[in-house]
């Protein structure tokens, strides 16, 4: 067995020669969200993938086997439950708000302009039906979102420098004070005048 322990994300610096002649390897979301795993690459070779703790394989990452040959990864399709907004009843907004109580459920989601996808759910479907989506079961690649603290060195392209946020400078807001009301046995003179 072909042992292999490091991942390029995306093949990010690996010459496009390179990249069409390495094997592949398909996988579907269950294998590529595990950090060990068996698989058979396009050649037959039999691999162990042993990636760091807590790594996604993303489809397009490129494998390192341990005698330098590449091994490019393809999302396999499978089946997931497409959900777009109603084109009759709905709007946009309804595919954020049904991402939020995805989300809240911890529900792995692929999020798309017009789409989201999830791992086919029978209970997920109606809740997401109720809400007037429309849900539909199709064979597709898979590539949920990683979360916000995932790690396996997925920058996507985002790994240019961003500035410490600025300080939130508080703002005052004038409140006008309530008037003065005077009651009985409130405590003080009013000035009454009253004469003996």
């Amino acid at each position: 067995m072909l042992q292999t322990s490091k991942l390029i994300s995306q093949g990010k610096g690996l010459a496009p020669a390179l990249l069409k002649r390495a094997s592949t390897i398909e996988l579907d979301w269950d294998v590529r969200q595990k950090s060990r795993f068996d698989a058979t690459d396009s050649l037959g070779r039999q691999l162990g993938v042993f990636l760091p703790r807590g790594t996604l394989v993303r489809g397009g990452d490129v494998l390192v086997a341990e005698d330098g040959s590449l091994v490019r990864v393809l999302a396999a399709p499978q089946s997931v439950l497409l959900i777009t907004a109603c084109a009759e009843h709905g709007t946009p907004f309804d595919l954020t708000r049904a991402a939020y109580h995805l989300g809240n459920r911890h529900v792995p989601i692929e999020l798309q302009p017009d789409h989201l996808k999830i791992e086919p759910d029978h209970v997920l479907a109606e809740m997401l039906r109720a809400m007037h989506l429309t849900v539909a079961e199709v064979t597709v690649a898979f590539e949920p979102e990683g979360g916000a603290y995932a790690s396996g060195g997925h920058s996507h392209g985002h790994d240019h420098g961003h500035a410490a946020p600025k300080p939130i400078k508080p703002i005052t807001i004038p409140i006008a004070a309530a008037p003065h009301v005077h009651g009985p046995g409130c405590g003080h003179d009013h000035g009454h005048g009253h004469s003996h």
